[in-house]
């Protein structure tokens, strides 16, 4: 069954909000790039914040550069500033770093249960993950998991990974650090391929867990 949150997430289009720190680089491309994912479902809504936004800038050069060479159009994208009532609306945050995801938390106590970082998510709801228990106890199967998500848009699918993360959380073990996209930030190109390899690898596996 589905958390009320996750009902009432259904019943309008399922918002899913990125934060890093700039709103320049990492949280853009996932915007960005969940968004091309998802293609015409209108289910799901995507949008991007920063904790210490640069205001009304662009997507930093480098990492339009990477994005569009892998047919991303930044143009029109413009920096903002994360505000409470953007946590408030968001159904999931995907947050670009532990530090990140401290800052959401406190920010809005309430946004606990459906923030994680990006990586941390696609962790959580990853093909082979420990069964979820129902709500009547019991342990469900990971065929019965898979075809509980396969039904309806993907703004249901994605309410549902929601509860599955979250039942998750805190049940593996692993370097906290993997958690983290490294931040590209005025350092090496390289660096920022290094940032957008892990961002790419994280929504794959969240795009998997989606049509699985």
């Amino acid at each position: 069954a589905y958390s009320h949150a996750a009902m009432d997430s259904i019943n309008s289009a399922f918002s899913v909000l990125a934060v890093c720190t700039g709103n320049i680089c990492r949280s853009p491309a996932v915007e960005h790039l969940l968004r091309s994912a998802l293609g015409e479902d209108a289910s799901v809504r995507v949008a991007s914040a920063g904790t210490h936004a640069l205001v009304g800038h662009p997507v930093a050069g480098p990492m339009a550069a990477l994005l569009h060479s892998r047919g991303i159009d930044t143009s029109g994208f413009s920096a903002r500033q994360l505000a409470v009532p953007m946590l408030a609306d968001a159904d999931l945050v995907l947050a670009l770093t532990r530090q990140h995801r401290s800052a959401i938390v406190t920010e809005q106590p309430r946004a606990l249960r459906r923030t994680f970082t990006l990586r941390e998510f696609a962790r959580l709801v990853a093909s082979g993950a420990a069964p979820v228990p129902e709500a009547g106890g019991a342990a469900s199967s990971g065929t019965g998991s898979a075809a509980s998500i396969e039904a309806g848009t993907a703004a249901e699918r994605l309410a549902r990974l929601v509860d599955q993360a979250g039942a998750r959380r805190g049940s593996h073990g692993h370097e906290p650090i993997l958690d983290d996209v490294v931040d590209p930030w005025r350092r090496s190109e390289a660096v920022y391929a290094e940032s957008l390899r892990q961002i790419t690898e994280a929504l794959d596996s969240i795009e998997s867990a989606l049509s699985s």
